[in-house]
């Protein structure tokens, strides 16, 4: 079996080490494995398949003689993610710099698949709660086709990284215990508390992360006719985000019909089952690759709709599980070193 040689940049981050545990666990064919990050976190040492590796500051060199790069995200995507692909390094980026250029494939690999091919040296990987919405919308749209999708999401701590996850204890820690809460990664206290704000305000009062997944979503799907609005919203919950969506169907799908197609649907667990009180939740899907969907029913205000509720874990098929697949992608399509 062929091996290949990966670089990982911003190793020592969230979505860096969930990277190299995915890389272990589906047994990505790894040759040679450089990690790499800031200058402050040069010199850490990680572990991979019992082997100690020590990071390195990421240079132009960082990238000299690789077969493919997976960016965790972060300015270095920006900074040397064309510079990579011009060596020939195909990159695999978590960041949000290239997924709405149109000369750089958006890939959920359950939805769109193909789009690896075309690709120019970069891949974008979609933002975490777009890749969790568009796999069970994908499932409906090639049943029914979709006119328009309401989304409330509902994302843990995590999705802003190991400061967010460091805040929500601080925070707990301090509330019952009576001391000052001092937020510093979010705007406000986020223990027993919700934060209708993610990334910055934009236009019409949408925020960034809300139009990510507008935009994000009708490019992976390659439907611009397609209505969406989004409200996003921080939750006091360190892993996996839920998403409560509202789905307007072209054709009539019962409930029934929905349960059958999503359960179908590569990479979806139906967990559906109200009289026994089974629904997916972030505690029981955290550290899982799959999307878990439960809570389907007929809008009740509507004649062609569906209301479900989606839960997964951001870290993985948000974001580390989702990138290493797209690898995969690209070697069974044999497209590495394309410019």
């Amino acid at each position: 079996m062929a091996q290949y040689k990966v670089v990982v940049v911003g190793a020592s981050g969230a979505v860096g080490q969930e990277i190299l545990q995915v890389l272990e666990e589906r047994n990505f064919p790894v040759g040679d494995l450089k990690l790499c990050a800031t200058s402050r976190s040069a010199g850490k040492e990680m572990l991979f398949k019992g082997n100690t590796y020590k990071v390195e500051e990421t240079t132009p060199s960082s990238f000299d003689g690789m077969d493919i790069a997976l960016f965790a995200g972060g300015a270095a995507s920006k900074e040397f993610g064309p510079l990579a692909a011009e060596k020939g390094v195909v990159v695999i980026d978590n960041s949000s710099h290239f997924r709405l250029d149109p000369e750089v494939p958006l890939v959920v690999p359950e939805v769109n698949p193909e789009d690896v091919k075309w690709h120019k040296g970069i891949i974008a990987n979609p933002n975490c709660s777009t890749i969790i919405m568009v796999v069970p919308l994908k499932a409906i749209y090639d049943a029914a086709g979709i006119k328009r999708v309401v989304v409330s999401t509902y994302q843990a701590v995590s999705g802003a990284g190991a400061e967010g996850i460091s805040e929500l204890t601080e925070h707990t820690k301090a509330v019952l215990a009576g001391d000052e809460v001092v937020p510093s990664k979010f705007q406000y206290q986020i223990a027993f508390n919700l934060i209708p704000h993610i990334d910055v305000f934009q236009e019409m009062d949408y925020t960034k992360e809300e139009w990510k997944m507008v935009k994000e979503t009708r490019k992976i799907m390659h439907d611009e006719t397609i209505g969406i609005t989004a409200t996003t919203v921080r939750v006091p919950v360190y892993r996996s985000h839920s998403e409560s969506i509202n789905v307007e169907t072209k054709r009539k799908m019962t409930a029934a019909e929905a349960k059958e197609v999503l359960a179908k649907f590569p990479g979806i667990i139906l967990e559906d089952d109200p009289a026994n009180k089974k629904y997916p939740m972030p505690l029981f899907s955290s550290n899982h690759d799959e999307i878990f969907v439960g809570r389907v029913r007929e809008d009740n205000s509507l004649d062609n709709a569906l209301n479900i509720w989606v839960v997964a874990d951001q870290l993985r098929k948000g974001a580390a599980t989702n990138a290493v697949q797209i690898a995969e992608l690209v070697i069974k399509y044999g497209c590495l070193g394309k410019r």
